[in-house]
Formats: C-alpha cells, sequence, structure tokens
C-alpha cells in the first residue's frame, strides 16, 4: 500500500518540485493550494486545507514563512495520530515555536533543502535538519524520505545566524547589484566588454530574480542579517573614504587581512580555476 503525503503549497515551485519527487519514490499525493493552480494530473487536488492532511501519512508544508507557523497550528491538530509533519522554511525561530506546541501524536521535522527548483536530483543536495522534540528520529526520518542528500544538523537559532550569510547577505547584495545594472542603458555594450567576473555576478544576480519578490523579501528580512549587513555597509564606507582620501596602505591593508584569514580554510587560487571553468563552460552553451 501506497505512503500518502499531502503537499500544502503545491502549486508554488518547491511544491510542485517536491510533489514530482515523492510520485517518483511512489508516494500518492495530495496537494492543496490556496494561491496558486496545482498542474499535473497525477496529483491528487483537494480544496479544502483540512480535508487534505485527514488521511495523510506526511504533510509537507511549502509554505510562505510567515504563514507556515499558523498553517501549522490550524492542521496539527487535524492530522491523524503518529503521523509526520514536516516544515521547509527559510527562518525557523517562529516556526520551532510553533512546532514545539503541536499535539504529542505528531511528529515534527523541521528542515531546511539547501537548493531550488531547478535541482535535477536529490543526491548531493544539503538538507538542513533542525531538531524540535527528537533531534535522533527526526533525522532517521528526513534521512528515509530523501536517501541520497547531505545532512547538517543544527539548532534553530545558529541556523539563522547561519542563513542570514548564506542566503541573506547574498540576495541582499545581488538584489542591490540587479537593480543597478538594470538601469544600465546600454547594457549590451557592458557584457561586450565584460570579463569574468562580471558574467558570474551578473548570472548570480539574474537567477536569484528568478525568485518571487515575497520570497526574496522573507529572505533578507531575518532579524540576524541586520548586523552582516550593517558591517557590509560600514565596509564600503570605510573602503571609498579610504580611496578618496589617497589612504592605499588601509585599502591594501584591509585586502591582504581578507586573503589570509580565507587562505586558513581555502585554496584562493583554486576558488579561481573554478570561476574561469564555470564561465567556460557557461560561455560554450
Amino acid at each position: 500500500m501506497k505512503k500518502k503525503i499531502t503537499i500544502i503549497g503545491a502549486g508554488g515551485q518547491m511544491g510542485q518540485w517536491f510533489s514530482k519527487y515523492f510520485l517518483s519514490q511512489d508516494f500518492e499525493v495530495t496537494g492543496h493550494d490556496s494561491e496558486n493552480k496545482i498542474p499535473g494530473k497525477t496529483i491528487i487536488k483537494s480544496d479544502s486545507l483540512v480535508g487534505a492532511v485527514l488521511s495523510a501519512d506526511y504533510v509537507m508544508l511549502c509554505t510562505p514563512t510567515r504563514r507556515t507557523p499558523e498553517i501549522i497550528r490550524l492542521i496539527a491538530k487535524e492530522m491523524k495520530r503518529g503521523t509526520f509533519l514536516i516544515e521547509i522554511s527559510s527562518q525557523k525561530a517562529k516556526t520551532i515555536s510553533a512546532l514545539l506546541k503541536i499535539p504529542a501524536k505528531i511528529n515534527p521535522i523541521c528542515i531546511h533543502p539547501m537548493f531550488g527548483p531547478g535541482a535535477k536530483k536529490i543526491a548531493n543536495q544539503n538538507i538542513i535538519s533542525v531538531p524540535v522534540k527528537d533531534a535522533k528520529k527526526e533525522l532517521e526520518v528526513t534521512k528515509s524520505l530523501f536517501k541520497g542528500a547531505n545532512f547538517v544538523t543544527i539548532d534553530a537559532n545558529e541556523h539563522d545566524k547561519k542563513i542570514a550569510v548564506i542566503l541573506g547577505l547574498t540576495h541582499l547584495v545581488n538584489l542591490v547589484f540587479a537593480n543597478i545594472i538594470s538601469k544600465d542603458d546600454k547594457i549590451n555594450l557592458t557584457e561586450k566588454m565584460s570579463g569574468t567576473t562580471f558574467k558570474a555576478q551578473k548570472i548570480l544576480a539574474e537567477s536569484i530574480l528568478t525568485e518571487s519578490p515575497e520570497l526574496i523579501e522573507t529572505i533578507i528580512s531575518n532579524p540576524e542579517i541586520r548586523k552582516f549587513a550593517e558591517e557590509f555597509w560600514k565596509d564600503i564606507g570605510r573602503l571609498l573614504t579610504a580611496v578618496q582620501e589617497a589612504k592605499s596602505e588601509e585599502v591594501i591593508n584591509y585586502v591582504k587581512a581578507c586573503q589570509e584569514r580565507l587562505s586558513e580554510n581555502v585554496n584562493l587560487e583554486n576558488s579561481y580555476k573554478k570561476l574561469t571553468s564555470m564561465v567556460n563552460v557557461i560561455d560554450k552553451k
């Protein structure tokens, strides 16, 4: 007998990805989405949020981060005993609070898949597991559902701090970069003049903008991002001031200190080779 999973938010990009994934794993998949149309004929579509979860063995929330705690409260009491409630939001502080309050009959699974809807397969993809009640059991279930993925376990507070840099800062920087180049009325000339660094940065910024404005806003609204963003802004001001005042040594020392710290963990020459190889592959397409 097939296991049953309900995807809440099945019409969104990640909801569609997980729906296809679980269909490929021989699950019976039910989808509910109050905002987006659910594509495909192989997914059972439910117009009722509560009705969608009543008989499911697993319920997965692919919902906007701000709505996730509320949806947890609405559906947890309606789910059958022994089932698993899985959520994948990009911020965990409020979500963990909601998961800790669900009935004891329901097993919470709090994860953050570190890949987007363009991923071709689950193998070697990174998934963060955030413990709620029973870290060992929750990780075991997650590994059984996503065989071949890589797993990192971290608590909710540390997760949000790390994600502030991994997603928050990168999205913030690239969003502003994208805004600047979007105003370039001679972008074709700019691209003809550009080298490896600009090409890679432009592709990264453009790819981030394939995400919904709501998701981007959620990512950069992480409260933990503020201190990193303030340091970023402060350093930009410091470097520009030093250049304008012809304080070359201050800029050079800043660069050297950064090089030394990074070189403790990575080979910078290899990083440059990877960048060049990546752009060369892209140029051939």
